[in-house]
This record gives structure tokens, C-alpha cells and sequence, in this order.
């Protein structure tokens, strides 16, 4: 970071000419000092324009916005003598702005997009690096984790966040950096200004229909890594057994991006030859680029090799030889909250919380579950509210069709009304399913009907330690809730 910057060295240039030294940037008018940079940015609910206002009040240098902004604060800019930058694009000026003011990026970054996988893809290629003796970070739902921590407010942050936290990570002797790229930061910019030398796809199912027109628009919105954040000659890793991955990989193609295949078909550059599950993980038989390998993967759930195959796709691409890599991956590690062994009965039967909270990753994670499993599958679903509302019914036919035994209740209601959502969630479920409201009394519902070969997935809510009720975030651990109710049912506490 520094200070004393030009606008115009930050890649702005006002309306009038004016080219104020810019001592910070600034997304929240209310964080404004004198000198700062302002960005008022369209927002889902009201514009950063309304807020123009008060950052004139804190002094601020000069503000960035694009036509609408300047026309909702039209009048109160009409007599300032500070630098006004309108953009067609405003949170791309923005990012590029943000990139040219922390100016350190790590030297290998690379991304990840897609429906599932992307928590995991970015913690795998992380500790593969790790695993190599690179000083690594991974970004995304988890925050910031490796070999330097920080809490992150989205799974894809805002430019200033970002490109601060790339820094701080840099000064601390990061070089490499795996990052989720989630279709709303894609769509709003957010990765614009990062150099990203390589760029993953996993799959692509429902999810995100609110903030999307459709799907067509949310496929277009993931594509964007690759027609857009990265160059040309940067390298693609797609996985082209997933929906739409041929048409990602004809997209990177096109854009002359290197690229590289994960599958299981001919032809498939990292392919799964096969794989034996048992309770604790996978044996694992693959080619690189048509040399046959075999690994032990401590994971569970099929999917999961794919997941560790594209990681290894973006270590390539980074640089790291296939040998070396290879070494290292029987030491992943399951990412927090995505088929998590989270607890295990005295009879054997284990209880697993994974992330699953779209229709496709319900059915991966179950499908992937399923090999594991000598006896039965309980499954305890639900939806969230304030969310796509077209996949609850979705939520509940995909725990029906690949459990045997569904337990349907709350996840995450916030602001809508609980028994709504579950009577949505019940009409895909079916009439054999079992409707409990309190979550904490389905898991242990769940659990007391564990025998001797069962499993029990929790999902939905993966890693968090909260439950949205309204706007209140009350304490709430699937994990914890799930080891609880091991030990009082099999008497340990």
C-alpha cells in the first residue's frame, strides 16, 4: 500500500481534468478520510450514490461512480471542487484501481468457479503447495487460511478487501494463492486487477436463481474467469464430466487459454481410471497426460478425487512437476464442513455435515457417500430462506431419491417464515419423510436411528457456527450438535 498516489496513476481520470493526490480508498462512506478515494458502486438495494453525500462531508478527495451514481447526487456535486470519475463500469475501475494502489500480488494466483467444489479445490491446492514447501494461502468461504489467516465477509470479497489481503499475505511471504471465484464476484468484478495465471471449473447446477436471471446468465457469470479474468496463454483446468463443462472448455479453448482436462472419459489429460472406497477414504487409480498412477486419498466421497485432480491441474500450471505433486496427495486433508467425519456411534455408524446446500450437491455428495456405506443413509435436509425458492421442492427429491431415510427441517430461515420453506422442501421429500423443526432435535433424531452400517449425512450448513432466525445469528454447529448428541445417546457424557 501507499499514499500520496495521483488519481490518475490509480488508471483514473475525472470528468474535469482534476488529478487530486488520493491518500485511501474507500467502499463505506462512513470509513472516509480526508483525501480518500470514494466508490459509490449500484448496490441490490440501494446505490452508492445515495451515500456521496456524507463522503463529501469526510473530506474525501475525489469519487468514483458510474452515470446513475452521478445523477442521484447530482446536486450536492454541483458545488464541490473535488474529482468526480464517472465509469461505464464502476466496480472494474474500481478493482483495477484497488490492484494499482496495493500494488503486491503473490507471484503464482490462481482461481476456481463452479457450482461445488470450489472450497475444497482451493484448500487442496493450498496444501498441496504447502505440502511442497511454497508459503500458500487459500481464499474463499473459509477465510483466509495457510500460511497467513484472515477473516473474509464473502466468499469472493470486494476489490479493496482483496487486494489488501493479497498484500498483507505477500508481506508475509506468501507465494502462492488459491482463490474461490463465486459467481457474484465474477459478475460484480470483484477479481478484476488480480493476475491470475490459472483457472479452474468444476460443475455447474441450480443455485444462485435470485441473484441470476437464469441459467443461462449464472453459466455466463462463471465463464467470465475464463473469457475475461484471465489472458490469453493463461492456463484452464475444466472438468469435463460436469454439465457445461465442454462448452467452459470450448470457451478456453477459443480464448487460446492452455488447457487442461479432469474426467473419467478417454481422452480426459488428469482422467480417474478407477476407485475402491472404504470407510475411511479411497484408493485412488489415474492418469497424467496418459502415465498411470495410484494413490491413497484420506477422503470421502468420489467426487472428492475429482476435486483433488483439479488441484492438481492448477499445481501444474503453477509449475510444480506431476511427481512431486503426486508425493503429496495422500496428505489432503478434508476441508471443515465438506464430508466431514464428524462424529462416529459406538456401534460403528458414522455421522458426516457436509456443505451441500443446492440440489446437484446433495445428490454428489450422497452418490459419493454411498460406496462407503454398508447399511443405511439418513439424510437431514433443508433450505434457506431469503434464497432460490425454486430449488427446495429440488432439495427434498434429491435427499428422497439417494437416502434411505430423510429428515426434513431448518437450515438457515432468516427473514421467511420456517414451516414455509420446509412444507416446500416435505413436497419434493415425500410423504415418507419425517418433518422436525428444531435442527438440534433432527440431528439427534438422526443419530438415535443409527445401526450398525449406517450413516447419517447432515447437510446444508457444512462449516457454520450459526443459524440465521430472522436477522439474529443465534450459535449453532452441525458438527458440535451431531458429537453432542453421539455422546448422550451413547452414554459418554
Amino acid at each position: 500500500m501507499t499514499t500520496g498516489t495521483r488519481l490518475s496513476q490509480l488508471g483514473l481520470r475525472a470528468r474535469d481534468g482534476r488529478d487530486p493526490e488520493i491518500t485511501g480508498l474507500s467502499l463505506d462512506s462512513r470509513q472516509v478520510k480526508p483525501g480518500h478515494l470514494f466508490a459509490a458502486l449500484p448496490g441490490s438495494a440501494l446505490h452508492g450514490g445515495e451515500f456521496i453525500q456524507y463522503a463529501l462531508r469526510m473530506q474525501a478527495a475525489a469519487v468514483l461512480t458510474d452515470r446513475a451514481g452521478a445523477e442521484i447526487a447530482a446536486d450536492v456535486l454541483a458545488g464541490w471542487d473535488g474529482a468526480l470519475v464517472v465509469a461505464e463500469d464502476a466496480r472494474a475501475a474500481l478493482a483495477g484501481a484497488a490492484a494499482l494502489w496495493f500494488r503486491e500480488q503473490p507471484a503464482h494466483v490462481v482461481a476456481v468457479t463452479g457450482t461445488s467444489g470450489k472450497t475444497s479445490v482451493a484448500s487442496f491446492t493450498r496444501q498441496i503447495w504447502q505440502g511442497l514447501g511454497h508459503k500458500a494461502i487459500s481464499l474463499g468461504t473459509m477465510g483466509v487460511e495457510g500460511d497467513f489467516h484472515a477473516r473474509l465477509a464473502h466468499t469472493t470479497p470486494d476489490p479493496l478487501t482483496l487486494h489488501r489481503v493479497l498484500a498483507e499475505a505477500v508481506a508475509a511471504g506468501v507465494t502462492h494463492a488459491a482463490m474461490e471465484a463465486s459467481s457474484h464476484g465474477l459478475d460484480q468484478r470483484r477479481l478484476d486487477g488480480v493476475r491470475v495465471e490459472a483457472g479452474a471449473f468444476t460443475n455447474l447446477s441450480q443455485d444462485h436463481l435470485d441473484y441470476h436471471a437464469g441459467f443461462d446468465e449464472y453459466f455466463a457469470a462463471k465463464a467470465l474467469l475464463f473469457n475475461h479474468i484471465l489472458e490469453d496463454g493463461s492456463a484452464a483446468v475444466i472438468n469435463v464430466d460436469s454439465p457445461r463443462g465442454r462448452q467452459m472448455a470450448d470457451i478456453a479453448t477459443d480464448r487460446g487459454l492452455a488447457l487442461t482436462t479432469v474426467g473419467t472419459g478417454e481422452g480426459a489429460m488428469l482422467r480417474i481410471l478407477g476407485q475402491r472406497f472404504d470407510a475411511t477414504g479411497q484408493d485412488l487409480r489415474f492418469s497424467v497426460m496418459g502415465q498411470t498412477h495410484m494413490v491413497r486419498l484420506p477422503l470421502i466421497g468420489g467426487f472428492q478425487a475429482e476435486n483433488a485432480l483439479a488441484a492438481m491441474g492448477l499445481c501444474l500450471a503453477a509449475g510444480d512437476s506431476a511427481e512431486a505433486i503426486i508425493r503429496v496427495l495422500p496428505e489432503l486433508v478434508t476441508v471443515r464442513g465438506r464430508m466431514q467425519l464428524a462424529a462416529q456411534r459406538a456401534n460403528g455408524a458414522a455421522v458426516f455435515v457436509d456443505y451441500a446446500h443446492k440440489p446437484g450437491a446433495v445428490i454428489a455428495a450422497l452418490q459419493s457417500l454411498r460406496p462407503h456405506v454398508l447399511g443405511r443413509i439418513i439424510c437431514i435436509i433443508g433450505a434457506g430462506g431469503d434464497r432460490d425458492t425454486g430449488k427446495r421442492p429440488l432439495m427434498g427429491s434429491a435427499a428422497r431419491e439417494h437416502a434411505d431415510v430423510v429428515i426434513v427441517t431448518d437450515d438457515n430461515p432468516r427473514t421467511e417464515d420456517p414451516a414455509a420453506i420446509r412444507a416446500a422442501v416435505m413436497e419434493g421429500a415425500g410423504p415418507e419423510a419425517t418433518e422436525v423443526a428444531d435442527r438440534a432435535e433432527a440431528i439427534l433424531r438422526g443419530v438415535d436411528a443409527l445401526q450398525p452400517g449406517d450413516a447419517l449425512l447432515i447437510a446444508g450448513k457444512g462449516h457454520e457456527t450459526g443459524q440465521i432466525i430472522g436477522t439474529d445469528v443465534y450459535p449453532f454447529d452441525d458438527a458440535e450438535q451431531a458429537s453432542v448428541a453421539v455422546a448422550a445417546l451413547d452414554g459418554t457424557i
